[in-house]
């Protein structure tokens, strides 16, 4: 049994060989025929008239002018679409900011006719809040500074004064002008007074 395997392992072994050789020999011949055939093309180039050189220069130069006007045309057009998504970019914004304009005219309109403050006031803030609201949803954020460590990505010192307490060192202390964010990149930087 043990002399069976052996030589079925020796009988395949064989054939391995066999196939192995044979695909050598036919890889040699093509490599062979490869080479002959470059041979031959190298010595023997194949001569052109001038009449068919003049062709393939028209032929190339037809090809070429064709190329750089379709780039001409696509470099114009992308001009042209830049130009027109710069003009119509905040059309969004401003198309949901025109009901906050309205509510302002109805806002000033009531105030000439009325001697109620507290009313003026609760108008005030609710067009405020819809503004607000208007801009979050854009991505609009206030930085937040009074009370928090001062911070160069997001403040900008105006002043130092010394700071009452101990904790409000280096700290903001009062803010001059908000600052915003818009998607996590700030737009505008607050303007703070810090504590030293």
């Amino acid at each position: 049994m043990f002399n069976r395997m052996k030589q079925k392992k020796n009988t395949e072994k064989a054939e391995n060989k066999t196939v192995f050789e044979t695909e050598t020999d036919n890889i040699a011949e093509t490599n062979d025929q490869t080479t002959s055939e470059l041979d031959q093309a190298s010595a023997s180039p194949k001569t052109y008239s001038e009449e068919e050189y003049q062709s393939k220069v028209n032929e190339l130069n037809d090809k070429y002018l064709r190329l750089y006007s379709e780039f001409d045309n696509f470099r114009k057009r992308t001009l042209k679409e830049k130009i027109d998504l710069s003009r119509t970019a905040s059309e969004n914004v401003i198309i949901e900011l025109l009901p906050v304009l309205d509510d302002f005219d109805r806002a000033i309109a009531s105030m000439a006719s009325t001697d109620n403050i507290e009313a003026i006031k609760e108008g005030e803030q609710l067009i405020h809040a819809k503004m607000k609201a208007i801009f979050a949803s854009k991505g609009l954020q206030e930085i937040k500074s009074i009370g928090e460590t001062f911070d160069t990505d997001f403040h900008e010192a105006i002043t130092s004064i010394p700071a009452p307490t101990e904790e409000l060192k280096n700290k903001v202390i009062d803010e001059v002008q908000k600052g915003y964010t818009l998607h996590d990149k700030v737009i505008r930087f607050s303007k703070v007074i810090t504590g030293s």
